[in-house]
């Protein structure tokens, strides 16, 4: 006989049950295999169990490399009828004249289960593999502390997702929000309730709570595409998927906020709460009067960097300083925003002397070792060596106290020896003289031109309208220098328009406009009764800039852009 014969006479006849256990309300599946066709097949009497369905006939024969597959299968479809231990017992089967029997197999049958394993749909099964989970880093920070949330979709190696849908964004009401951008999603391995998953990071936030006490992170819900693996086969024997829509949601999170600690508070305090270092540097400190300095106030480090004031110079009445240019370097990572920012000012002194500019302190809250911590930068000492006197007739000094020559009453002329034989040369009398009249006259001169200056200067005082238009087209001029020098060059241009106009509004409302949307921003000036059209106005130059990313712009565009960026922040300037 042959090799191929030889195998063929190797007969199996085996039972299969779907499972060993299961609750009363559970269905169970038995199957009785051989590899050989046989003829009167007797089942057993299934005691304990009701017969659903069955027997179910299959038949799969094949040839792969002159070798003969050959599977034939009666199944069953049971119902316990009570709980308790259960024996199958065993089937018989006639292949070629002889009787097999299979083994006999135990089966335990418990109480009911809340979800009976053979009625999961592929729905069931999509949500008990997928799972979307907020991780908070801190649950109790105090006020302004940072707190990062990671966003992770945990899905189960049985089932794969192909797409997914952001269905409703959590707002962070009373928190100050910035989003870390994820550039790739990468899948990792991990657990999830002690069981092997694998994740992704979907979206990552640092948030810096405004309010005490318990504030709720809204959840991140998100519609997502799941493959779920069938009990089908294809024609080659590969597993059958089907396609199912999840929406899953990452929960609700509650923190408890706590308030910064009264005790030990100081009274310069501004809110700033991380870990600083604090710096008062000028570019120089010796000049000549009319020339500009630049005073730098700087305060660099970790914490919330754009979520307070920065403490201004007290700086002499005699010095010309102009309103400070903001600039920030600010980069934001899961522990927080770290970086510098600082204020600008242009100094220019109008006489000649040495101007003090004194210690400027800056406080912050240390949440690390819970206190209050106080920097205080050196006094700086301007000396302007060459220049005009101021009105005093003497140059300004930062000394205090003023050396006076003292003069003893009486006899103080006793030094003083008359001489003998002394003679008049000559005497000038004042009345009648020609100063006399001069000086007489004098004041029925000045009284004129007194009352016609005062007039003058009252009615340029008086002109609000007009020193506002002067004063506005002056901070126009200044905010929108940068962007005129780039006329022609798109993408210069309209970063430098729209870093003027952010610039603006942090100048005059003494805010953070770089994380506002335009929608923030209308709100904002429609709070400050700024009209309509100046409002329009300046969220459809911040379209611009966006636009300009991604569009051609001619010259002449952009001189509209600019002229209109002159005409709103003049009308604004009016306005607030």
């Amino acid at each position: 006989m042959s090799a191929y014969a030889q195998k063929e006479t190797a007969v199996t006849f085996e039972m299969k049950l779907s499972k060993e256990k299961l609750g009363i309300n559970e269905r169970l599946r038995v199957d009785f295999s051989m590899n050989r066709d046989g003829d009167n097949f007797n089942p057993p009497n299934f005691e304990g169990f009701r017969v659903l369905m069955g027997p179910s006939q299959s038949i799969s024969s094949s040839w792969i490399n002159g070798v003969r597959s050959y599977s034939k299968t009666y199944s069953y479809t049971l119902a316990p009828t009570g709980r308790g231990n259960f024996t199958i017992g065993q089937a018989t089967i006639i292949i070629d004249g002889k009787t097999y029997k299979s083994l006999p197999k135990e089966v335990e049958v418990t109480a009911a289960v809340d979800k009976p394993s053979d009625q999961l749909t592929v729905d069931d099964v999509a949500d008990e593999s997928l799972h979307l989970v907020a991780e908070v880093s801190k649950t109790s920070p105090y006020l302004n502390e940072a707190v990062s949330v990671v966003y992770k979709l945990y899905v189960s190696p049985s089932v794969s997702v192909s797409n997914y849908q952001p269905l409703d964004n959590p707002k962070y009401n009373n928190f100050w929000s910035q989003d870390i951008p994820v550039s790739r999603l990468s899948a990792e391995n991990g657990t999830y309730k002690g069981k092997p998953y694998r994740y992704v990071i979907l979206k990552r936030v640092v948030l810096y709570p405004q309010k005490s006490g318990k504030l709720e992170i809204e959840p991140l819900s998100l519609d997502v595409t799941v493959e779920v693996p069938t009990n089908k086969r294809d024609f080659f024997g590969g597993r059958v998927y089907s396609q199912t829509n999840k929406t899953v949601s990452a929960g609700n999170r509650i923190i408890n906020v706590k308030p910064l600690p009264q005790a030990g508070k100081p009274v310069n305090f501004s809110g700033a709460v991380g870990n600083f270092d604090f710096a008062v540097t000028t570019s120089k400190t010796v000049l000549n009067a009319s020339e500009s300095l630049q005073a730098k106030v700087q305060v660099s480090g970790k914490g919330n960097l754009k979520l307070f004031q920065l403490p201004e110079p007290n700086l002499p009445g005699s010095l010309e300083v102009y309103e400070p240019e903001f600039e920030e370097s600010v980069r934001t990572t899961l522990s927080g925003s770290q970086g510098k920012v600082s204020n600008n000012y242009t100094i220019v002194p109008s006489f000649k002397g040495k101007y003090p500019i004194p210690s400027i302190s800056f406080t912050y809250f240390d949440p690390n070792s819970e206190m209050y911590k106080t920097l205080s930068s050196d006094e700086i000492v301007i000396n302007v060596k060459e220049g005009p006197l101021n009105s005093s007739g003497v140059p300004t000094t930062n000394t205090t106290n003023n050396t006076k020559r003292s003069v003893s009453p009486g006899n103080q002329f006793n030094f003083i020896k008359l001489k003998p034989n002394l003679s008049a040369i000559g005497s000038n009398y004042f009345f009648g003289s020609t100063s006399f009249y001069l000086w007489l006259l004098l004041p029925l001169v000045l009284i004129p031109i007194t009352i016609i200056f005062s007039k003058k200067r009252e009615a340029i005082a008086s002109d609000v309208v007009g020193n506002r238009v002067r004063r506005a087209n002056k901070l126009a001029r200044k905010y929108l220098s940068k962007a005129k020098k780039e006329l022609g060059n798109k993408d210069s241009f309209y970063i430098a328009l729209e870093k003027g106009l952010h610039n603006y509004l942090k100048s005059k409302l003494k805010i953070e406009t770089s994380e506002f949307s335009k929608d923030r921003i209308a709100t904002l000036l429609t709070e400050k009764n700024i009209d309509t059209p100046t409002k329009d106005g300046f969220v459809a130059l911040l379209s611009s800039c966006e636009m300009a990313r991604y569009s051609p712009f001619s010259r002449v565009q952009m001189q509209q852009d600019y002229d209109k960026a002159s005409e709103v922040i003049s009308n604004l300037d009016k306005q607030l």
